[in-house]
């Protein structure tokens, strides 16, 4: 692992990047576009209690195959205040189709979590010089969550650059959604052409064993649906 920064050398690091990285298809993706821009990227994940936390593991194993400079997990515990179906001991809620997706906030929406991600990749990113950071939230094909919407996002960016020293300074931190704007579809082609590997990923909220997805929870639906309409075979195990 290169060592860290001192305070004259992060001055001139336009080219780092930290890329927010769960594990998951989306995030892969976005790892996979900032390398493709040149950007020299520094992979974050947040062990935050999740119930499916076996997405950490694979996380670790997308930085490594896409050429990430280093990879972080860091703890936040959430399950500490729960009121999700993944950071508390309430059912996954199932479905037979895409269709049957409510068009209210669901139950595994996690209180404040890309606000808390954010955060801290902004704290990351101020101690390497950073003026860039990435991450996968989607408008489109996405279950309801407010923290993935793009007002969200930029009023998150002005916070930032309100709340750092590097913002106060002049250096102006951006906050990145490459596919912010794409269907899961669109998502999984970009990321074939780029080379992911998305058999290391794993996207299931209640995997009943590792690398195995239950398939019918959202996540699972959206997922599979993505893939068949991108015409791209799709890897996952589904157990159901």
């Amino acid at each position: 692992m290169p060592a860290t920064p001192n305070s004259a050398e992060t001055l001139d690091a336009p080219g780092r990047a930290v890329v927010l990285l769960s594990g998951g298809l989306d995030s892969a993706t976005v790892l996979a576009i900032a390398r493709r821009d040149g950007f020299a990227c520094h992979a974050l994940s947040i062990d935050y209690g999740q119930r499916h936390r076996f997405e950490l593991e694979c996380a670790a194993r997308v930085a490594r195959a896409l050429g990430a400079i280093d990879h972080k997990t860091v703890a936040v515990d959430l399950r500490a205040f729960g009121g999700s179906a993944l950071t508390a001991d309430i059912d996954v809620p199932t479905h037979e189709r895409v269709d049957e997706i409510g068009s209210t906030i669901p139950i595994t929406y996690v209180p404040a979590r890309n606000l808390v991600f954010l955060a801290l990749a902004v704290a990351y990113a101020e101690t390497l010089g950073a003026s860039d950071v990435f991450i996968g939230v989607n408008a489109v094909d996405y279950s309801g969550y407010p923290d993935c919407r793009p007002a969200f996002v930029s009023a998150f960016e002005n916070v930032a650059n309100l709340a750092t020293k590097a913002g106060v300074e002049g250096r102006r931190l951006h906050v990145n959604t490459p596919i912010i704007e794409m269907s899961k579809a669109e998502i999984i082609r970009t990321g074939a052409s780029l080379g992911v590997d998305y058999a290391l990923t794993t996207s299931c909220y209640n995997p009943p064993a590792p690398m195995l997805a239950c398939g019918h929870c959202d996540s699972c639906l959206l997922r599979r649906q993505g893939f068949e309409q991108a015409g791209v075979p799709d890897p996952t195990r589904y157990a159901g």
